[in-house]
Order: C-alpha cells, then sequence, then structure tokens
C-alpha cells in the first residue's frame, strides 16, 4: 500500500459559542466526514466554549475523557484523530495564561509540557503528528535574524524529543503570513533542526497564497514532509501585505488591498489554482508516507464543501493512491 492515509479538518466549522458546542453538531459534522469518504479528523487547539474539541478541559466536559472521545469518533465511522493542530500563542482562558512564544527560552518547559498532553491524546486517538506554526507571523517585524532562528530550532528540537517520547511527529508550519515565509528562512530553520525530531507541514492553500509552489517544495524537501494538509487558493498575495501590522485582521480576514473574499477553498471548488492529483502524484514519488488532511478553513459551507472535497478523494486521489498499491501508475 502506499500509505497514505485521508483526514479531515474540523476547523472549517468555525467553532462558536453559540453554534458548534452541543454533541448532535459535533456528531453530524464527524458522520459528514466519514460519509465523504475520510477516515480520521483533524483538531485545532483553543479556549473556551468555543472550541469543545480543541482543548483538554472542554473536551473532558463533553466527553468524560479522551477515551471517551475516542468511542465518539469511532461511533461516527471515523478510525483516528489524524492530528491536531496547536497554537501556543493563543492565550488560554482555563488557566488564565498569555501566550507562548518559540522564540523565547523562557517559554518552553511549559510548551513542551503542552505539547505533550496533545501528543499523549492523540497516542490514544490513533493520531501521529502534532503540527505547530513555525514562527510569528512578520506584521511590520524586521526579519528573523540567526539568533532567533537558532532560538526557534531548539525550541522545535526540545518539543520534538517530548512529542516522540509518545510516538508523535512534531511537523512545523508555514501560513501565508508567517515570518518564515520569505528570504529563505524556513530552509535556514530546517537547517538548524534535527530531522528525526522535526518535519515539515506542507500546506498546499497557505504555500499557493503566499506565492511558493507547493509542487517546488515536495520537490525540495519530500524528505522532511511529516505532515500534508490539501486545500485550494483562490487567490495570492502577490503585493506582501502579509507584512503590514495586524495583518491576520486586515488581510486574511478582510481581505486586503484586493478586497479578497476568501483566500482558500476545498479541493474542487470552482477558482481553485492547484491540480491535486498533481500533488499526490508527487508525493507518492517523494515516498511520502502519512496523513494527508483536507480542509477549507473558510468555507461558508462546511457540510457542501467537504462533500466536495470527498467527491474530488473518491473519484480522483484515492484511485491514485490504490494504483500505486497495486503497483500500477
Amino acid at each position: 500500500m502506499s500509505g497514505i492515509r485521508w483526514a479531515y479538518a474540523i476547523n472549517q466549522w468555525k467553532p462558536q459559542f453559540d453554534d458548534f458546542v452541543r454533541r448532535e453538531a459535533h456528531e453530524r459534522a464527524l458522520k459528514t466526514i466519514s460519509i465523504a469518504g475520510f477516515e480520521g479528523v483533524e483538531l485545532t487547539s483553543g479556549t473556551g466554549r468555543w472550541q469543545p474539541m480543541g482543548n483538554p478541559e472542554q473536551l473532558a466536559a463533553n466527553f468524560g475523557s479522551v477515551a471517551g472521545f475516542g468511542r465518539f469518533v469511532r461511533g461516527c465511522a471515523l478510525t483516528a484523530v489524524s492530528s491536531w493542530v496547536y497554537d501556543p500563542s493563543e492565550r488560554s482562558m482555563e488557566h488564565l495564561t498569555g501566550s507562548l512564544s518559540p522564540l523565547s527560552a523562557d517559554d518552553v518547559p511549559t510548551l513542551v509540557a503542552e505539547a505533550r498532553w496533545y501528543a499523549q491524546a492523540l497516542a490514544e486517538l490513533g493520531g501521529s503528528v502534532l503540527v505547530v506554526p513555525a514562527g510569528p507571523a512578520a506584521e511590520d517585524k524586521p526579519p528573523l535574524d540567526d539568533a532567533a532562528l537558532d532560538q526557534l530550532a531548539a525550541t522545535w528540537n526540545a518539543v520534538g524529543a517530548a512529542v516522540a517520547e509518545d510516538g508523535v511527529q512534531l511537523a512545523v508550519h508555514v501560513d501565508f503570513l508567517s515570518s518564515l515565509r520569505a528570504d529563505g528562512a524556513l530552509d535556514a530553520l530546517l537547517a538548524r533542526t534535527d530531522p528525526a525530531l522535526v518535519g515539515l507541514a506542507l500546506d498546499t492553500g497557505e504555500l499557493a497564497v503566499a506565492g511558493i509552489d507547493p509542487l517546488a517544495v515536495i520537490a525540495a524537501r519530500g524528505d522532511r514532509i511529516r505532515h500534508v494538509q490539501f486545500k485550494d487558493a483562490l487567490a495570492v498575495d502577490e503585493a506582501g501585505e502579509y507584512r503590514q501590522p495586524a495583518a491576520h485582521w486586515t488581510v486574511r480576514v478582510r481581505g486586503g488591498a484586493q478586497e479578497v473574499p476568501r483566500w482558500f477553498a476545498e479541493p474542487g471548488a470552482d477558482g481553485g489554482r492547484l491540480d491535486f492529483p498533481a500533488l499526490t502524484r508527487a508525493l507518492l514519488d517523494a515516498g511520502y508516507t502519512g496523513w494527508v488532511v483536507v480542509e477549507s478553513d473558510q468555507s461558508p459551507h462546511p457540510a457542501q464543501s467537504t462533500l466536495v472535497a470527498g467527491y474530488l478523494l473518491q473519484r480522483e486521489l484515492l484511485p491514485l493512491t490504490s494504483a500505486v498499491g497495486s503497483g500500477a501508475r
């Protein structure tokens, strides 16, 4: 077999306190993912009641325990929580703590302890990858210097070693607002990290919006890819607006100077810029084995987006991986 497994990201449901807090809403989401042809679900860390699957306290409140949540997931005909996206910059309402920074050596022990919880939960839920932001947002800050890159590498090496104790792989993620998007910064970070402890999460949509060809990244860095997220790009940040202050709100959410209504879409959506069969073939040629998580984190219609992506999965992408498993191409 090719070794590729397919999951879907829960983030597009945009869980809010008023529309995604009840078990029946969670059940509908997971069953939609299952019927679309996916076997796993990717979770996103968060805080408060509006992240009922994203943090330890709310997961326990809603499902009793990690084991209880695992039974709930399997009851919706999914086999695993494939991966967890953990952003340490999120403030915790449960613990009344501020954000953590991978650029601060003082934050590393706490960051490691939090990452360990997610790794232990993933191991119990059949998953294998903890995804973290590789670096801070660029905004109006100067480019990362050698000292900053050294600290990022030290932080992620420490986290990677910690989660490896539970058999979980760490994968660093670069979005289109990241300080690591340009000037060779990502390559410089990867060169400083231990390949056995720190891998790369390839997010096709984020890279494409940043003007980076994900096929070129697979060709150049296929040996470091430990996780893949498939989403399409509907526009490109050609003006480099990611460097402006508060770019998350002014560019990602509000569309920037181009007034982009939606940067991302599910694979298979009209207007998408990426060729997902070609990306799948490139991953297979690079020898990738692991989860491919399909997502559409700006979808106005989550269930519909899941089913559109599932159609592409079942009609085009699964046959490609099955052909590799049977020795045909």
